[in-house]
Parts: C-alpha cells; structure tokens; sequence
C-alpha cells in the first residue's frame, strides 16, 4: 500500500530567519492524524538565512538527525562537540538524558537548506552521543546507501532504534530498487527534484507511507535525492 504525503499538505511555519515545512506534527502545528508514523516522529524541511539559526535549546530522549541538502550548519553542543554539517554529512544526536545545542547557519552570505529527522528511541534515559560522517555523493549515485541504522553496519551511523536510514541519488533513465522485508514499513522523502513511484510522480518535500509493498522501485527523467527509512 502506498498513501502519498504531499509537499503542499505539510504544516508551515516562518520567521524572519527561518522558512520550515513540517511533514508530521511540530511546534504549533498540530494535525492528530500526522503525528508521526511508526518510530519516525519529525521531518522538518528548514531553510534559515546566512548568519542565523537556531539558539541554546534542550531536547531528551530523541534520536535526532541533520541532513544538508546546501550550504553549511554550525552544531554545538553541551557535550562539547563542535562541528560544521555540508551536503552529504549525517549528523546523529542521541538526546537521551538531556542535551542543549544550537544549530546556526555557518555562512554569512549564503542559506542553508537542511533536513532535521527525530526518530523515537527504543528506550528513555539513554546516554548523550553524537555521531557524525560524510557519505560521498558517488556512493550512491543510483543506488541505496545505507547511512545509519541500530548497528552502525558497514560504517553508517548508529540510531537506538529498530530502524534503518538510506539515501540515494537518481539520474536520468536509471532505475533503483529496494526489497522492503515481510511486515516491514518504510517512509520514503523526496529530497530534491523528482521521482516516479508505483505510477505516481513524486516532487520535492513528498512524502510516502509504505506497506505490504514487497519491492519499491524508484526511476526519474531529470534529477532526485531521496531519503529512505526502514521501520519495525
């Protein structure tokens, strides 16, 4: 079964520095009936101005990843990490216990457009962490790459969570695919740029509910990044 979230169904919010698409419920957007799907709890689409961003803040028991799309965000933390995300690195904040961080665009004369994830952890009162790496677009260039799942197999990012993460970059008239496990759920995020699906085309910021779909085959007449999440 396929049920397509529409880029123009999600939530909005703005500010004078900020432009952010809710995908599920967040801040005051409230919709009962997107509240998350499965452990996946928070996809944010934000985009923030040169010199800006998000303040000192505190979060707890969440697994929260960034994804940069463009530009640069600056990430600190009250673990003492300090670090600059550019396209293609995935950062995993464990929130645990208790953490305080903020996040700001590194540039001063350019935006940053960047995805931020919140996954549901398996249990509370974890320990802090952080993660963070660079997965070279090369590497999955029509094809699924694994960027972080509950072993950190094959170098991808640990997540506390039954629930593992895959990114692809499609070009033109090369066709990927991916098996999704028997009693398995997947949500698939279009990126940036365009997708076919099943017989539906799919533009940035949509998003798709999949299950009993044994095979999900994804192909593009022009460009697409897309964001794959395997769920219990």
């Amino acid at each position: 079964m396929i049920q397509i979230r529409r880029h123009d169904q999600r939530g909005h919010s703005e500010l004078s520095w900020l432009n952010s698409q809710h995908t599920f419920s967040f801040g005051s957007y409230h919709d009962a009936k997107q509240m998350g799907f499965r452990a996946l709890r928070v996809i944010n689409e934000d985009q923030v101005i040169a010199g800006a961003g998000f303040a000192t803040h505190g979060h707890r028991d969440m697994e929260i990843l960034s994804y940069v799309l463009s530009g640069s965000l600056a990430h600190r933390d009250s673990m003492g990490t300090g670090a600059v995300l550019k396209p293609g690195d995935l950062q995993r904040m464990s929130a645990g216990t208790g953490i305080e961080h903020s996040e700001f665009n590194a540039s001063n004369t350019e935006s940053v457009h960047f995805l931020q994830i919140w996954i549901l952890p398996e249990r509370s009162g974890l320990m802090p962490s952080y993660e963070q790496k660079s997965f070279p677009a090369v590497d999955r260039t029509n094809r699924f790459q694994r960027l972080a799942d509950r072993h950190g197999s094959d170098g991808a990012l640990t997540i506390h969570q039954d629930v593992s993460v895959w990114a692809a970059n499609l070009t033109a008239n090369h066709p990927i695919q991916r098996a999704l496990p028997h009693g398995r759920y997947a949500w698939l995020q279009v990126a940036q740029g365009q997708v076919q699906l099943g017989g539906h085309t799919l533009t940035a910021g949509d998003g798709v509910a999949l299950f009993h779909e044994p095979l999900i085959k994804l192909s593009t007449d022009t460009h697409a990044e897309v964001l794959l999440f395997d769920l219990a």
